[in-house]
């Protein structure tokens, strides 16, 4: 089961009254190269090179594992700002997958500041864990047991030593590699799981961290897992809203609401075969529209406000019988995703870091079991860490977070997994900080409105209280497709 369920030049003193970074004396080498989009849609040139680490940080003469790095030199050369280091998502998404398919939200940071990829520990091009299991859209009758063999399987693949994939492991490997390239201050951008990173980052090494950017922001005392569920109902709800309150929306579908409870009654007992084209092949695909496909679909349409534009007329059409856009969708933006991630480093960091504490977190499963998830996720997890072994875990990790560093904290108002109320409850041991929260939008702003203008100009200056952010004021999410040609006029 793929669980899906991520400036200018710099003051001469930061607020915290450290000076700002200088230009790198870099002692890793480096060469020329390209980054390529995820789908092939375009590439970035870069410098990329190889930092060995050891595996086992507790042995250091013992195996390596190879590092994969990028820099992506700012355009002015003479710029002594802070280099920007991006933390992706998942967990199990490369940060060089993340800037490949962003690129061009980080144009204006990348005028004075370098920007670098690190692959973390088990992602991408530095020893990544992949693992093969089950789409979680097909449902078959004998979940968990295959849900268990796939993750032995795995575990026959990379042995034990997958324990060494976690995030406290992956900041002493970023500093590291900050130190070979010869930074004395850094800038971090973090997204999803990756501000669980740049927060430990921020805790361990203060005095490297110039500024950081949170987008999707996950509070360190939080265990990623049980309130996923109620979250993802919750930014669903905010979605059909939105549609009742836009005119030519609830024009087009006034029985909305219905459509989706008729879907959930019929989706749970009932199943139903299917015959599509597939959305990468345009060969026939046989599926079976089942309880998975349709809570796979509400949750992937959930995402971004892009997605959730085609939901309304998606529920529409599938409530009248033409199940096959949805189910086309939602196979879609799965692999999209799922090929993103390396699952078995995101089972590394949840058995380690997370499920161990799922017992002490007193989930309501009653509650949970009236969302359209339920504890399908819960329950997956679980059964993957029963066999998964657990590595080191910084004993703060889930400590709440007090820092000076200047921190820009982004939410979108309908986020399913990292809902504004995770920033809020972050922010509050945060010294110099400002949190922004982008009306109807859904997870990750990076690329949203005006916010590329913003990370740039928080990252130039590391003020919180003197961004100017009232160009988000006229800002509005995209809009609903009213048919299957798109939005109104």
């Amino acid at each position: 089961m793929r669980l899906v369920g991520m400036a200018i030049m710099c003051g001469a003193l930061s607020l915290s009254g450290r000076p700002a970074a200088g230009t790198p004396s870099a002692a890793l080498p480096l060469h020329e190269c390209r980054l390529e989009h995820p789908l092939r849609l375009s590439s970035v040139a870069a410098r990329c090179g190889v930092l060995k680490v050891a595996e086992n940080p507790a042995k250091p003469t013992g195996a390596t594992i190879d590092l994969s790095i990028a820099v992506v030199p700012a355009l002015n050369r003479r710029a002594t700002a802070a280099p920007l280091f991006l933390l992706a998502g998942g967990p199990g998404q490369a940060a060089s997958d993340l800037y490949s398919s962003t690129a061009a939200a980080f144009t204006r940071v990348n005028r004075n500041h370098d920007i670098v990829l690190v692959d973390q520990r088990g992602t991408g091009r530095s020893a990544a864990l992949s693992c093969d299991y089950p789409d979680d859209w097909r449902g078959v009758a004998d979940e968990m047991p295959q849900l268990r063999q796939a993750t032995l399987s795995c575990l026959a693949k990379f042995g034990d030593r997958v324990r060494y994939y976690t995030s406290g492991v992956a900041v002493g490997d970023l500093d590291k590699v900050r130190t070979a390239l010869g930074y004395a201050q850094i800038d971090l951008y973090g997204s999803s799981y990756g501000t669980r990173v740049a927060e430990l980052y921020m805790r361990r090494y203060p005095e490297a961290t110039h500024a950081v950017v949170l987008d999707g922001v996950t509070y360190p005392e939080q265990a990623i897992g049980p309130e996923t569920p109620s979250d993802g109902e919750r930014a669903l709800n905010l979605i059909l809203a939105r549609c009742e309150h836009a005119s030519d929306c609830a024009a087009a579908y006034p029985e909305l609401r219905q459509d989706l409870a008729a879907l959930r009654r019929r989706f749970g007992p009932e199943k139903q075969a299917l015959t599509l084209n597939d959305p990468s092949s345009g060969q026939p695909l046989a599926i079976e529209f089942n309880r998975s496909m349709l809570n796979g679909a509400l949750r992937f349409l959930s995402y971004n406000a892009t997605e959730a534009s085609l939901l309304p007329e998606l529920l529409h059409q599938g409530a009248r019988g033409s199940l096959g856009p949805l189910a086309a969708q939602t196979i879609m933006m799965a692999r999209q995703i799922g090929d993103q991630l390396a699952s078995g480093m995101q089972n590394s960091v949840i058995c380690s870091e997370d499920e161990p504490l799922f017992a002490a977190s007193n989930i309501d499963r009653q509650r949970i079991a009236q969302t359209y998830q339920g504890s399908d996720q819960l329950d997956a997890l679980a059964e993957i860490c029963k066999v998964w072994p657990r590595g080191p875990v910084d004993p703060d990790l889930h400590s709440a977070l007090r820092s000076d560093v200047p921190t820009l904290l982004l939410s979108g108002e309908a986020d399913p997994v990292t809902p504004p109320d995770d920033a809020e409850r972050a922010a509050q041991g945060l010294r110099y900080h400002r949190s922004l929260v982008l009306a109807g939008e859904g997870h990750g702003q990076v690329a949203t409105a005006c916010v590329p203008k913003l990370i740039a100009e928080f990252l130039d200056n590391a003020v919180p209280e003197k961004l100017d952010a009232t160009c988000l004021e006229q800002h509005r999410p995209a809009p609903f497709f009213v048919s299957s040609s798109g939005p109104s006029p």
